[in-house]
């Protein structure tokens, strides 16, 4: 290999670099990315994509195969709980309750309200090769596994890393103005001295990832994730479909996840595990092809820096989840979208170094809360349990009575049944977490605050409240171009663009924003939204409802779509407000 002097170097390639790649790519950066691992994921581990995520992977061209390749909506409707799985007792395998989990599938009117894109589920092991081919095809020869960073030191203008060619035990350096740092924290944000926060090995969990026909006893197409309570250990166990080409019942391939004791030795032991597993599901004769067992523990970590000079940390070199409510792989897309536009509008000169500070108090804020969340719906489950009166210590047929209880058989009948239907919808914490999801707030210097509060929440957990204000995701609305043709907002903005929207009677605006654009070099593009008249049409009055500006006010969207900043109606000298507006957000003067 030569040495290679690129604007971008990317470490690491799992969801994060492969997005970051993609991106800079559509943004025309030239990058660079170096993976220490010879292949992508060969465990399926992160699998849920929520909405917003899709939106970035839509964008970079690869949604569709996704979703083709993805969980169809009507396999995953639901996620449930069950009284064991199988066993000789009639109570095995009978559905304690279940819940509607993400959007039902595309059903639930919020989940169609915030996103053209649907949630959809695909195992990382088939996710991540279907990124690398992507990025390859828009980065030709730039995308190098196998090839491990073994030195990286900053100065003022750069970066120099030392690459170490893993296939041919060669070395190379690479000169680059910036590096992201994707290595899932193995490596570079060690040598940097960051440090990780937060609590670690809460709980360890073995995995079982096997090819295996479980029709029989996994009757209901529609659930994607079965919580077992297991009566002969008196755990949790968890049994998730992997495709490849069914779903449902009828799915080859499957996750389950088990916990174990800290000091059992057993539980390291392959064979054991198996054997454990087939055990507690009740089906000793199980004929199961298992490809990889594999060992993790909960935890809840935070970078407590994602900016060191002219490196960023992504993804799990910043933060590392529990998987519980799938946050960990969608954080991570989203640490992607919002630097790339930054990183690409500072090497072209739009925006001045400062634009990239407001990366880690954007992200740093984000992730946090996805980490406590995610802790949050893991610690929901263990309380479930508890409640119910499941327990490792008791005897199997103590827990079955627990189970009988909850199910509404025996003494207490429908008043246990109702208390534990009550437990169970608590954790609806993590499969409707439409606030976590959308309902979060940028505070920045990249964002104007234009002084409104923020409205009190409905259920800042559940319940996403689609708003304008500033430091917001710009909210989801189906519009009508000119033509009659429709088309969602968000694919009227431009990759690396600003985009001014403005009222029906905000032309003043629109034509402030075109001479900026032609004189002071913004990338920026503008526009009038109206029910009747406006360069887009808003047929069904959706953002006239969401707006929350008048026909004479604007707002500015960054290319990451979130809202920048807000002027509620007309003012006296509409250039000189957004020049002021711009300048703040690009850290540079805008005349």
């Amino acid at each position: 290999m030569t040495d290679v002097d690129v604007p971008v170097l990317i470490v690491g390639g799992g969801g994060a670099g492969l997005t970051a790649s993609m991106l800079l790519s559509k943004l025309g950066v030239e990058t660079l990315l170096v993976s220490a691992l010879p292949t992508t994921s060969i465990l399926p581990k992160a699998h849920v994509l929520n909405q917003r995520a899709m939106e970035v992977l839509d964008d970079v061209g690869v949604a569709q195969e996704i979703y083709a390749r993805g969980t169809p909506p009507e396999n995953m409707r639901y996620t449930a709980f069950y009284a064991g799985f199988a066993g000789p007792d009639p109570i095995y395998g009978k559905r304690l309750a279940r819940l509607e989990c993400w959007g039902g599938g595309g059903r639930d009117v919020d989940w169609a309200s915030a996103s053209p894109c649907l949630q959809t589920n695909l195992p990382q092991i088939r996710l991540e090769p279907v990124l690398k081919a992507h990025a390859e095809s828009l980065a030709p020869g730039r995308v190098r596994f196998n090839h491990e960073v073994i030195d990286l030191v900053q100065d003022e203008s750069g970066v120099t890393a030392t690459v170490r060619d893993k296939n041919d035990d060669a070395t190379y350096t690479v000169r680059a103005r910036y590096v992201l740092a994707c290595d899932g924290g193995r490596t570079i944000g060690r040598k940097l001295g960051v440090e990780l926060e937060g609590p670690r090995d809460l709980v360890r969990i073995v995995s079982i990832y096997m090819s295996a026909d479980l029709s029989r006893w996994a009757t209901d197409d529609d659930t994607l994730i079965r919580w077992i309570l297991l009566p002969d250990a008196g755990l949790w166990g968890t049994l998730v479909p992997m495709g490849p080409t069914r779903w449902g019942r009828h799915s080859e391939e499957w996750v389950f996840h088990l916990s174990y004791q800290h000091d059992d030795p057993k539980a390291l032991d392959d064979a054991y595990a198996i054997a454990r597993m087939k055990e507690v599901l009740g089906v000793p004769e199980l004929d199961a092809r298992v490809h990889v067992v594999s060992r993790w523990s909960i935890e809840g970590i935070l970078a407590s820096r994602f900016r060191i000079g002219r490196v960023f940390l992504v993804g799990d070199a910043a933060h590392r989840h529990p998987p519980t409510g799938g946050l960990g792989l969608t954080s991570a897309i989203h640490d992607a979208q919002n630097l790339c536009w930054k990183v690409a509008a500072v090497l072209t000169g739009t925006a001045g170094d400062g634009l990239l500070d407001s990366y880690e108090p954007e992200r740093r804020a984000s992730d946090g809360r996805n980490v406590q969340r995610s802790l949050e719906n893991a610690a929901n489950h263990t309380a479930i349990g508890q409640a119910l009166g499941l327990n490792p210590t008791n005897h199997r047929d103590d827990n079955l009575r627990v189970l009988r209880r909850a199910l509404g058989e025996g003494p207490e009948g429908l008043e246990g049944r109702r208390a534990a239907l009550a437990l169970f919808a608590t954790q609806s914490m993590e499969f409707r977490e439409h606030a976590v999801e959308y309902g979060y707030r940028y505070v920045s210097g990249a964002v104007v605050d234009d002084g409104t509060p923020e409205p009190p929440a409905l259920d800042d957990i559940r319940v996403y409240q689609p708003s304008t204000l500033p430091g917001v995701p710009l909210p989801h609305v189906e519009l009508e171009n000119r033509d009659g043709e429709r088309v969602a907002i968000k694919d009227v903005l431009r990759p690396g663009r600003f985009l001014l929207i403005a009222g029906e009677d905000g032309q003043p605006w629109v034509e402030a924003a075109q001479r900026i654009a032609q004189d002071a070099g913004v990338a920026l593009d503008a526009i009038r939204i109206g029910h009747v008249d406006g360069d887009y049409r808003d047929p069904r009055c959706s953002w006239l409802r969401r707006r929350q500006f008048g026909r004479d006010g604007a707002i500015l969207v960054r290319p990451d779509r979130f809202v920048a900043w807000r002027s509620m109606g007309a003012a006296a000298n509409p250039r000189g407000a957004l020049s002021s507006a711009l300048g703040a957000i690009l850290d540079r003067a805008v005349a």
